[in-house]
């Protein structure tokens, strides 16, 4: 049950990550679709869990995953690292804004 749970609230995560990306990559003129949202979404996580994995929690660990989410954006949306970092931002401020919106919503 705990394991189906898990898959669950990974995949509604991954679903978010993916909207939430989308909207900046459009919102800054990217052409690519949902599909490499989810793509950048999925590799984000990975690239942060293995990150954690090795080097631990702390903001060392942090700095290393989010330079290598960047290049794994640049890559995906063959882009250079300024547009990376500054699509990087939109999506903070955007998931900042989901996470104080989404824990009002209440089901109709």
């Amino acid at each position: 049950m705990a394991v189906s749970g898990a898959l669950f609230g990974f995949l509604v995560s991954l679903g978010i990550s993916s909207l939430i990306i989308y909207l900046a990559t459009k919102l800054l003129g990217e052409e690519e679709g949902f599909g490499t949202a989810i793509l950048a979404a999925l590799s984000g996580a990975i690239i942060f869990a293995l990150t954690f994995y090795f080097i631990g929690t702390g903001w060392v660990a942090s700095l290393v995953g989010g330079i290598g989410w960047l290049i794994a954006m640049g890559s995906l949306y063959n882009i250079g690292w300024l547009k990376a970092f500054f699509i990087a931002v939109v999506i903070w401020v955007l998931t900042a804004v989901v996470s104080i919106l989404l824990p009002a919503a209440r089901p109709l």
